[in-house]
Parts: C-alpha cells; sequence; structure tokens
C-alpha cells in the first residue's frame, strides 16, 4: 500500500514538483496544505468568490472598516480587505516559508488590474505589497508595462508571479525580466537568496482561447487537440528556461483536464491548482508518473495545433509576438477584461454595504 495520502501529496514528497493552492479561502488552504500545497495565490475574480464563501468570516469586518475609515471611498475599503485576506493567507503559509528558508510558504496578492499599462503604478504597489508580510509573493500582469515592472520591482526586492500570461513568447520576457533585475540587484551587492520569483502560464486559457478562436475563424479541428495546447506550450517554455539558466520557475494554472498536473509531474515548477480540482486529482486514482514533465506532447496532436491553428503558432512560436502585442492576444484582452469586471463586482459588493439598497 502507498504511503501517501494523495496524489498530489506524492507529487510534492517525491519529485520537485512543487503545488499551490488556486485561492486564498481558509478552507481551501488548510485543505491544500494538508496535502502539500506549499504556496497560494490569489486575483480580483478569486478574491469575489472568496467573499461569496466566506462573508461570514468578513462581513463584521468589512462594517468595521467602514466605520473607523469615515472619509473612505468604496476603492479604498475593497483594497483595505483585499491586503487583509492576503496576510490572512500568508499567516496559514508562514510555518512553510519559516521551514523553507524563504523558498516557498508566499502567498500571491495581485496589483490592480486598472494598472496593466503603466509600469510604475505597478511597480510602487508591487513594493507596498512586498511589506505587508514577509511572505508576499506579488502579481503582476504580462503586458508590454507589465515586463517593465517586473524587472524594476524585481531590482527593489519584489518576488514576482507573472500573471495574465499564456505563451511562450511571454514566459521568455519574464524570464529575461526577472534577470536583469536580480542582476542589478547582485551588482549592487543586494541579497537574493530569498527571492523564489515564478512565471504564470494560463495553460486552461490558452485552451479556451484556441477553442474560441477557431470557432469564431470556421476552423475545425481534432477537438482533442486543444487539450494540449497549453500543456505543450508550458513544457516549451520550461525546457528553454532550463536551457537559459533563468531563476524563475514555470507555474501552470488555470485547470480544464488533468493533463495540466499529470503531464507535468517531475517538473521543478509550480502547479496553482483550484479546490475543487485538487480533490478531484486526489480522488482520481491517477498514477503519479514522476518523469512526464520530460515527454514530448503526442506529434499527432502537436502537428494538428500547429497545422490548423494560427493562433497556437502565435503562442508556441517564441517570436510568435511582439511584447507590443501581449495585451492585444485574444487570452490576454480575455483575462485582463475577466479581471476588471471582477474588480468592478468587488467594488459593488462594498458599495452594498456602505450604500445598502433601498429597493431590496
Amino acid at each position: 500500500m502507498s504511503s501517501f495520502k494523495s496524489p498530489l501529496h506524492e507529487t510534492v514528497m517525491t519529485t520537485p514538483t512543487q503545488v499551490w493552492n488556486d485561492s486564498c479561502s481558509f478552507e481551501e488552504l488548510k485543505y491544500a496544505i494538508e496535502h502539500g500545497a506549499v504556496g497560494a495565490t490569489t486575483n480580483p475574480v478569486i478574491v469575489g468568490e472568496v467573499l461569496k464563501k466566506e462573508m461570514h468570516l468578513w462581513k463584521d469586518r468589512i462594517n468595521e472598516l467602514i466605520k473607523t475609515m469615515p472619509k473612505a471611498t468604496e476603492i479604498d475599503i475593497a483594497w483595505k480587505l483585499i491586503e487583509e485576506m492576503a496576510v490572512k493567507g500568508a499567516e496559514f503559509l508562514l510555518p512553510v516559508f519559516e521551514k523553507e528558508k524563504g523558498l516557498k510558504g508566499r502567498l500571491s496578492i495581485q496589483t490592480n488590474a486598472q494598472y496593466y499599462r503603466d509600469a510604475e503604478k505597478m511597480s510602487e504597489q508591487a513594493q507596498y505589497f512586498n511589506t505587508l508580510a514577509p511572505n508576499m509573493q506579488v502579481k503582476m500582469p504580462v503586458t508590454k508595462a507589465g515586463i517593465a515592472a517586473i524587472e524594476d520591482a524585481t531590482y527593489h526586492g519584489v518576488c514576482i508571479n507573472a500573471t495574465v500570461s499564456f505563451t511562450v513568447p511571454q514566459s521568455l520576457a519574464v524570464g529575461e525580466a526577472i534577470e536583469k533585475g536580480l542582476k542589478r540587484r547582485e551588482a549592487e551587492g543586494k541579497d537574493v537568496s530569498r527571492m523564489n520569483p515564478v512565471c504564470t502560464l494560463m495553460v486552461g486559457r490558452l485552451d479556451d482561447w484556441l477553442k474560441a478562436s477557431a470557432d469564431k475563424a470556421g476552423i475545425l479541428a481534432n477537438p482533442a487537440c486543444y487539450e494540449w495546447a497549453g500543456v505543450a506550450a508550458i513544457k516549451k517554455a520550461y525546457n528553454i528556461f532550463r536551457q537559459r539558466g533563468y531563476r524563475t520557475k514555470m507555474l501552470s494554472a488555470a485547470y480544464r483536464n488533468h493533463f495540466h498536473w499529470s503531464e507535468l509531474v517531475g517538473g521543478d515548477l509550480v502547479l496553482t491548482i483550484p479546490g475543487k480540482w485538487q480533490k478531484r486529482i486526489n480522488a482520481s486514482g491517477i498514477p503519479v508518473i514522476k518523469t512526464k514533465i520530460d515527454e514530448p506532447v503526442p506529434a499527432d496532436m502537436l502537428k494538428e495545433l500547429t497545422t490548423r491553428l494560427p493562433e497556437f503558432n502565435r503562442a508556441y512560436d517564441e517570436n510568435g509576438l511582439k511584447p507590443e502585442e501581449f495585451e492585444t492576444y485574444g487570452a490576454t484582452a480575455r483575462t485582463l477584461r475577466q479581471f476588471l469586471n471582477g474588480y468592478a463586482d468587488l467594488l459593488s459588493v462594498i458599495r452594498d454595504f456602505m450604500v445598502p439598497n433601498p429597493d431590496k
């Protein structure tokens, strides 16, 4: 009988692969840590979802903030809440952070989605977030401005989690930017020993975009190939990172099928997995094959993707996108819009506390 209590626990205990919880929900984070998770991440949509699930934990605090901050706007209250949720999540992970000497056990907090075109504002906010707790990690979108902000914030000692990223070109731009930031710190004798930057590739959202773009263009392809697109992109980016010696780890996010875990096991990378997917994987009985990261994508699936789907080639080719095209690539634009809408929805929730709707 296996000594491991779950596939994810076995993944973490027997391979270099890390598992993070894709939420700051207390309930989900507790389960994840019990099954080997060593980090967690959040974004505006996730914060809104956590509030819906755990409003009983936060409604009194929201009312208290409104009372004690008499001049605050709904924006002020929302960001105070986001910060407090991040700090609480970081507290759960602090024992891991201390045990791993700062190289694991961080909670990712995302900069304001509205700043995606402003490198200076993103970097300033990232540096502020870095002061909230010793084990904070800061997410910034991989837009053209985001790349500049990532380098600058890295130089100032911020552990980066590059997000809103779906492609090999975006990943490589992140790897280069972080290396520049780290080298600038090192040149000035500043410590980088406890910095553990990651670059997200939202594998499932790339799959989603390829399906949508193919439908829009009237392209008919083998439906099985879409399930391999994100896996193909992250495996390629992972291998290039190793070849170039980047100190940034790749991170797989946005789960749509078990390949987004099972095909990446064995790699020195991070898998940030939503709570429902963690439970599905742990109950699946799928064996943990410790060398899957080095196994190529099936040749027929890769051929289908590269010959039929132009949008895949833009994501897979190292030079498929220029930095000025990052924010208009379909998957990026879709996700930016969702994060912006999620932020607006969060403000609406706070508004209902501050100015209750008399018609309800």
